[in-house]
């Protein structure tokens, strides 16, 4: 399999899960805008490119596509899942399977307030969410929410700009000064989130990998313990039935009065899916299935409870002449 990672940034651990999986049957090529990326030293090639705004972007992706022969295309960041989504027929008419979802749901998962009305509308128990302050002050007069809140990006990426927020004069600075903040219930339960896979040719989800977080930094969980909820696999399999998903997906959750709420679902490869990869639960090998055109089938809750992932730092050391000779040319 040939695989194409856009955006690869820091995720050196992901292509060694890859690596691991399927050794020299495997291809990495990735794509980065800066040649100081350090995930770019993991792959067999790497091309730099302009950023995903440029209109050059998705003619150079899809020339890559082509160049190195690519099977299966995913990002590894939110703002250009929706690009994958809107030329999703080019890469197909290349043979490229593409791991993203279908345009409106990736429009829905982009805007977290749309997605917020969309759940509602559709009877799923989600964290109560207002677009602006004068919404959420209706609310707060009428007894409905109280302070504290939390505050985000309508379509923020990797907790960039979200906030605990305590008093309404801060609340009202916050989001006068800033129109895309959304504001939300503060929710006090526990925070869970759940690596998911959903076959591209059946469009159902195949594996699931649940997990409490332990401890989180910005852009995500860095300590995280794995558990089994059937209740929690059922709520998943509802959610995910109202819209188009394609390859792997990360869902945020809170669990909290003895019912589970969805926060947000970001339709990639989450930061701490190498938890699930070192659980036994290897979204590689379905990726390779459905990249050759065949089905997996459910295989849901095959893992064991209680191991826990520790994330840590490391480094890639190279010369600036050999970072420059690894990059390849279109």
């Amino acid at each position: 399999m040939n695989i194409l990672f856009c955006s690869v940034g820091r995720r050196c651990e992901l292509l060694k899960d890859f690596r691991r999986t399927l050794g020299e049957d495997l291809k990495i090529v990735v794509t980065d805008n800066s040649e100081v990326a350090p995930a770019m030293a993991f792959a067999d090639k790497a091309y730099l490119v302009p950023l995903i705004k440029d209109p050059a972007y998705i003619p150079m992706i899809l020339d890559i596509c082509k160049k190195e022969k690519i099977d299966a295309v995913t990002t590894l960041i939110d703002p250009e899942i929706m690009l994958l989504a809107e030329h999703r027929k080019e890469f197909e008419a290349l043979g490229v399977t593409v791991l993203a979802p279908y345009e409106e749901t990736a429009r829905l998962c982009f805007n977290k307030y749309e997605m917020y009305r969309f759940l509602v509308e559709n009877q799923i128990d989600t964290v109560k969410t207002y677009g602006t302050y004068e919404e959420f002050l209706r609310d707060y007069e009428a007894g409905d929410i109280s302070l504290p809140v939390f505050v985000k990006p309508r379509t923020g990426s990797g907790s960039v700009g979200a906030r605990k927020v305590e008093t309404l004069e801060l609340l009202k600075q916050l989001t006068d000064a800033d129109e895309s903040l959304i504001i939300q219930e503060f929710m006090m339960g526990k925070d869970l989130d759940a690596d998911v896979y959903v076959d591209t040719i059946s469009r159902k989800p195949v594996a699931m990998f649940s997990k409490r977080k332990l401890s989180t930094t910005i852009g995500g969980a860095n300590k995280t313990i794995s558990f089994k909820d059937e209740a929690l696999f059922a709520f998943i399999r509802k959610v995910l039935s109202l819209m188009q998903f394609c390859g792997p997906l990360d869902m945020d959750f809170f669990y909290q009065d003895g019912k589970y709420y969805l926060s947000e679902i970001n339709p990639r490869f989450g930061g701490a899916y190498l938890h699930a990869y070192g659980a036994g639960v290897d979204f590689v090998k379905l990726i390779e299935e459905n990249a050759a055109g065949r089905e997996n089938t459910e295989d849901i809750g095959d893992y064991e409870e209680d191991v826990v992932m520790m994330m840590y730092d490391s480094v890639v050391i190279r010369k600036k002449s050999e970072i420059e000779a690894s990059i390849a040319r279109l």
